[in-house]
């Protein structure tokens, strides 16, 4: 993510210049509300949380379960994915829960065609909505195959992009909104990754937030670990236990004798429902 997230292989190259509730401000209550049927409790976390782009292994999970962090994104699907998940199984998603870590599933979507770079998937205004629908059922499936049941968030990564232009964005949104819906429809909390500057703000600002996600986990690299005080949209936007922060990236940390690289969240958000 950190212009990184598709994958850390990719981290260091440019991907552009430079979230959000079905009804703003609503979170939980606008996703519980899409669906006729009843949906599984939301499980909050509220705390540290990690992103790395492979999967750490369960001997790793294990060193670093010290209580510094609580929760750990994963990377469950998306073409653009760049990092390959060996240890990424239903198995390692039992076992680490059990050690009483959170799951957080990142998906790495389509990436807008106005972004720089390359990347296997691109969305345009063509296939925005097939897309959408597409990579939302995947999502789900990944999910579920890894043991992360209905009533789990999905998180969508989009990275930096040009949001000025208009068609591009339009095709984002509309992306967005297939993807967002397949989810809900399959009883899964919808999630967005994305940056403050550029593709979070496309979320946030939009003036229709029909179908958009209902929890926002943005990017901005201040060092506070808060999900309030540097908050840059409406105070009543993403209520309710919806929003993520990444604040730090490629930090090198060494716990129980372990070192992996990667960026810090302050968490208070859906989490996986496992076990």
């Amino acid at each position: 993510m950190s212009d990184h997230r598709q994958s850390r292989k990719r981290r260091y190259i440019t991907w552009g210049v430079a979230g959000v509730a079905v009804v703003a401000g609503a979170g939980i209550a606008a996703q519980t509300s899409m669906a006729a049927t009843t949906w599984p409790a939301q499980k909050t976390y509220t705390g540290r949380a990690f992103d790395t782009c492979a999967a750490p292994s369960l001997t790793a999970m294990k060193a670093w379960h010290t209580g510094f962090y609580g929760a750990a994104a994963v990377y469950i699907g998306g073409k653009n994915r760049g990092c390959s998940q060996p240890n990424l199984t239903a198995s390692w998603v039992k076992s680490v829960s059990t050690l009483g870590w959170k799951l957080i599933p990142l998906y790495v979507g389509a990436q807008p065609s106005c972004q720089t770079g390359s990347s296997p998937e691109k969305i345009t205004t063509a296939t925005a909505a097939s897309l959408g629908a597409a990579d939302g059922a995947d999502a789900v499936a990944k999910a579920s195959a890894l043991g992360m049941k209905a009533g789990s968030p999905v998180y969508l990564d989009m990275e930096s992009y040009d949001i000025t232009n208009k068609a591009c964005n339009d095709a984002v949104l509309t992306y967005v909104r297939a993807f967002d819906k397949v989810l809900r429809a399959k009883t899964y909390r919808s999630g967005y990754y994305g940056f403050t500057s550029s593709s979070a703000k496309a979320i946030a600002a939009a003036t229709d937030k029909t179908d958009l996600p209902g929890n926002l986990w943005y990017a901005l690299w201040d060092k506070k670990n808060t999900t309030t005080t540097d908050w840059p949209w409406g105070a009543t936007q993403f209520t309710g236990h919806s929003r993520a922060h990444q604040y730090m990236v490629n930090s090198k940390e060494t716990i129980g004798g372990v070192t992996i690289t990667v960026d810090r969240d302050a968490w208070d958000a859906p989490v996986a429902i496992t076990g």
